[in-house]
């Protein structure tokens, strides 16, 4: 009996033991598909959707530029879905989590500082490239070619639609600016209660990361929705629209690349003392999620994690990370409004003055909050040029190229707003420097997934 149970044991030991290197071997496609780098699926999709589109352009391809325009517009659509609650819990939460961080209110200022800085910097830039390049001249453009738009921006809409007149219709209207407001109440109202508050904390926690989960699915299929996107850009514009516009999308493509990769690597090496290349390495598959879904709220759960990578403290970026979504805009509400004033000064003849370059900057770093992470930025060029008494026309003249200008724009916002938290924590001796050093690109997976991926692979060695 000993011997046949001894045999049987031995038996199925070695059986069980046989069995577990087969295992992995089951679903070999998964593993080989996470080890594709992010940006190399982004740029597979970027090249397709730049053929496809030339394709159903030249060849007048109806259908294919239907199916463009579905797949680009269902990608984005499945962003603004989590939009108003992603914001709501995210400023909420991050909020509350500063009690978790030895002196919060003073990241809090520091944190906002660097954002008026590097927004300060930004504008300045832009406004010397418009200055130099003057892109409102020979386009052949002429004020009868613009249009009101229907929706436009002032200082009193600004300030008077902070507070909503209800709590639905922000979420509905998609109203971002008012659904902060709401969850910065919500979020100083659970901190003054204390504990009583922490039933809805757990909860608001909860689904938080219930809404990242899901908008994690969304980012994997960033590839596909590239293809429809820039299928769609090319299809429907071409290139003659860049060639009439030509200056004015140059200027806007260098002015952001100079903050990209002049002014915010300057910053990492001298204020941070960190190595620049780490930080690219380490944010550029947000970045580049940013360029193809031009919405800085859609990456906000990417900026976050691999603002983390870098090795900034999860209770402080969980704070840095959804406030500057929404207010950290040197693309959209820095660089673009500077130029973009420019450009229809110059349609319009009209002439602007030192006083007037002043009011771009100040608007640049108080009003960037109106851009609130969407899409586009209309609502921040509507409030610069009735800030500077200029044509509301001269909007109309921009829609068109507004698109293409977005992708860059948004991808600088969003390396702006990893590139704070990682400054702000080295500069209060925060930043987890031996993380930083490790920060890798890819593969790209779910936050709470990075652990257990990192566990297999000393056992593989």
């Amino acid at each position: 009996m000993s011997v046949s149970s001894a045999s049987s044991e031995s038996s199925a030991s070695s059986a069980s033991s046989a069995a577990k290197p087969t295992q992995p071997a089951k679903s070999p496609k998964l593993p080989k598909y996470l080890k594709v780098p992010f940006w190399a699926q982004i740029l597979a999709g970027l090249v397709l959707g730049v053929l496809l589109g030339w394709l159903a352009r030249s060849q007048d391809i109806s259908w294919l530029v239907t199916t463009l325009e579905k797949v680009g517009d269902t990608f984005i659509g499945l962003l603004k879905l989590a939009v108003a609650p992603l914001v709501f819990f995210a400023i909420l939460v991050s909020i509350t989590n500063l009690r978790k961080v030895n002196n919060a209110a003073r990241l809090a200022t520091r944190t906002l500082l660097w954002f008026m800085i590097t927004s300060l910097i930004a504008v300045a830039i832009g406004l010397v490239i418009g200055l130099v390049t003057n892109p409102g001249s020979g386009t052949g453009l002429t004020p009868a070619d613009g249009a009101r738009p229907e929706h436009t921006g002032s200082w009193i809409d600004f300030l008077t639609g902070i507070v909503p007149t209800d709590v639905i219709t922000p979420f509905t209207e998609l109203n971002v600016l008012q659904i902060v407001f709401m969850a910065a109440v919500a979020g100083i109202a659970a901190l003054q209660l204390g504990e009583r508050a922490q039933p809805i904390l757990n909860l608001s926690e909860s689904v938080l990361e219930l809404l990242q989960k899901a908008l994690w699915w969304v980012i994997r299929l960033a590839p596909l929705g590239t293809v429809g996107l820039i299928g769609k850009a090319i299809a429907t514009y071409g290139w003659d629209l860049i060639g009439k516009y030509a200056t004015f999308t140059a200027d806007i493509y260098v002015g952001c690349a100079i903050v990209l990769f002049v002014v915010y690597p300057a910053l990492l090496a001298t204020v941070a003392k960190a190595s620049p290349l780490q930080f690219f390495k380490g944010a550029w598959p947000a970045i580049q999620l940013a360029f193809v879904s031009r919405s800085s709220v859609g990456t906000m759960p990417l900026t976050q994690k691999v603002t983390e990578r870098l090795g900034v403290p999860k209770e402080y970026a969980s704070f840095a990370v959804p406030f500057g979504a929404t207010t950290k805009m040197d693309g959209c509400a820095a660089i673009y409004p500077a130029i973009a004033a420019i450009f229809v000064a110059q349609i319009f003849g009209i002439d602007l003055g030192v006083g007037d370059y002043l009011l771009i900057a100040f608007v640049s770093v108080v009003g960037s909050a109106a851009t609130a992470g969407l899409t586009g930025a209309t609502v921040m060029l509507t409030l610069t040029l009735s800030t500077l008494g200029l044509p509301m026309e001269g909007v109309g003249l921009l829609l068109a190229i507004d698109p293409i200008l977005d992708m860059m724009r948004t991808a600088t916002n969003v390396a702006g707003q990893a590139l704070v938290p990682v400054i702000v924590s080295a500069r209060e001796g925060l930043l987890d420097r031996e993380a930083y050093d490790q920060a890798h690109a890819s593969p790209i997976d779910e936050p709470d997934r990075d652990k257990q991926d990192a566990e297999p692979v000393p056992v593989a060695a």
